[in-house]
């Protein structure tokens, strides 16, 4: 037992010095990670702030300027163009340089003091579906407010129900909140799993896995020997993104850090086996990482990351259930913002040792059968 310890040890420590005594390998190892944090951290997000649009004002009242004072002044919204008659929309729409027109109509002002309702146009570019619908969706919590504040001021009966939002575990409702904690595991399920797939391969390349053969290595032991590193290599990164998240994004974290961790390592282990497996069919390290992006989109797809699950047809969410990403998005969105226990997280972490307990012996069956 103490003579398989230690040659496993032995060559846990062989690959860790492949990989880190190149400069360009450790830095490839902690930088890519930290800067597609900072990049998926900015760029990626629903957020709007900068919504470009036209106005048509019809009835150029001092009420319908003070709708308009009301969204230049919100801070989501910049006009970029005032027109004076309908045929001017189409050209400003076609040409993308407004999401949105709208419109206020001749009886703005009047309507309001009838106590009606007068609509206010909102004409958006459909082909920007997502951020014109959400853009949508402002415009009308602010005509809707202004109203509500209108008839206030002045005496009129205000809607029969007034409604007021709360947002749990995200008061702000930033993107960011849902987005970098949840590349905890994406990030480290890309490189940990490139890691462990190319790195029989780079042995085949370089001419060394025949030597390895000859050595008194058992295969399980070489493969024990491959995983651990990646997975230690996984948790660095984790550790940095981690880092990032609280000391640069100052995204608060409610929960344990034992239990994040022991989610990640679940989650390793269950990613190791698949990396494991594409190392043992791969003849060299092209096919190897061409075999990783191969499963790596569908698995990120597939995950919850951009598109919530419930919204996917049937058939792709029962894929989801093999989808470790899937368990880990989940398992660092509850401990990160929801302080999440083992009672609540027993579920997902059921699943990824069920993954694992699936991948890993059949990587090693698979990787016994190409030794012999």
């Amino acid at each position: 037992m103490l003579d398989t310890l230690l040659r496993i040890l032995a060559l846990i420590r062989k690959e860790l010095l492949a990989i880190l005594k190149d400069p360009k390998s450790r830095i490839s190892l902690i930088a890519p990670p930290v800067l597609q944090c900072l990049i998926f951290g900015y760029a990626a997000t629903y957020d709007l702030n900068n919504v470009s649009y036209a106005l048509l004002d019809h009835d150029r009242s001092a009420v319908s300027r003070a709708l308009i004072a009301r969204l230049d002044g919100s801070g989501t919204f910049t006009r970029v163009a005032t027109l004076d008659v309908e045929r001017q929309i189409a050209d400003i729409i076609n040409d993308q340089r407004a999401l949105l027109v709208i419109t206020i109509p001749y009886d703005f002002e009047r309507g309001l003091q009838a106590g009606t309702a007068p609509a206010v146009q909102v004409i958006a570019d459909g082909r920007n579906s997502n951020t014109a619908g959400t853009a949508q969706t402002y415009v009308s919590q602010i005509v809707t407010g202004f109203g509500a504040d209108w008839q206030s001021s002045h005496g009129q009966p205000g809607p029969p129900v007034r409604m007021t939002t709360r947002a749990w575990y995200n008061p702000t409702l930033e993107t960011r909140w849902y987005m970098v904690p949840a590349l905890i595991g994406t990030i480290t399920m890309m490189m940990t799993m490139m890691l462990t797939a190319m790195s029989v391969a780079r042995e085949r390349e370089e001419g060394t896995f025949d030597q390895l053969l000859v050595t008194p290595f058992r295969p399980s032991e070489i493969m024990v020997g491959k995983a651990v590193p990646a997975m230690l290599i996984g948790l660095t990164q984790s550790t940095l993104i981690l880092l990032v998240a609280q000391l640069w994004f100052q995204i608060p974290f409610s929960g344990s850090f034992a239990m994040l961790y022991l989610g990640l390592f679940l989650f390793l282990s269950a990613s190791v086996g698949i990396g494991l497996f594409i190392s043992s069919i791969a003849g060299n390290m092209q096919q190897a990482m061409i075999g990783s992006f191969v499963l790596l989109m569908p698995f990120m797809l597939l995950s919850g990351l951009t598109a919530p699950i419930g919204n996917m047809p049937e058939i792709l969410q029962y894929f989801t259930l093999i989808n470790p990403l899937r368990y880990a998005i989940s398992i660092t969105h509850q401990i990160y913002l929801e302080g999440a226990g083992i009672r609540q997280l027993l579920p997902e972490m059921l699943a990824l040792v069920a993954i694992a307990a699936v991948t890993l012996p059949f990587a090693a069956w698979m990787f016994r059968n190409r030794l012999t």
